[in-house]
């Protein structure tokens, strides 16, 4: 059996900038403060964001997870 964060991966492609943005925004939170609700720094955030690095691991599973909690549904970009 799936966890949630699992079957929220299932149903999605990997966390990239698009998709990061999209949630902290979907949130209400800036950069500053979804990196204290996810215990890393604001560059951390950015870099995401801006695609330099994508987020692994316990990272990951925690977005999702997040996601999950906040009934965030993504849809990409009609151009993206």
């Amino acid at each position: 059996m799936l966890t949630m964060a699992e079957k929220y991966r299932a149903g999605s492609s990997e966390w990239n900038g698009e998709r990061i943005r999209a949630l902290r925004r979907h949130l209400g939170l800036t950069q500053q403060e979804m990196a204290g609700k996810l215990g890393t720094r604001q560059q951390t955030i950015s870099e995401w964001e801006l695609g330099l690095y994508r987020p692994r691991g316990a990272s990951s599973t925690l977005l999702s997870i997040v996601a999950e909690r906040a009934d965030f549904t993504y849809k990409a970009s009609e151009d993206y």
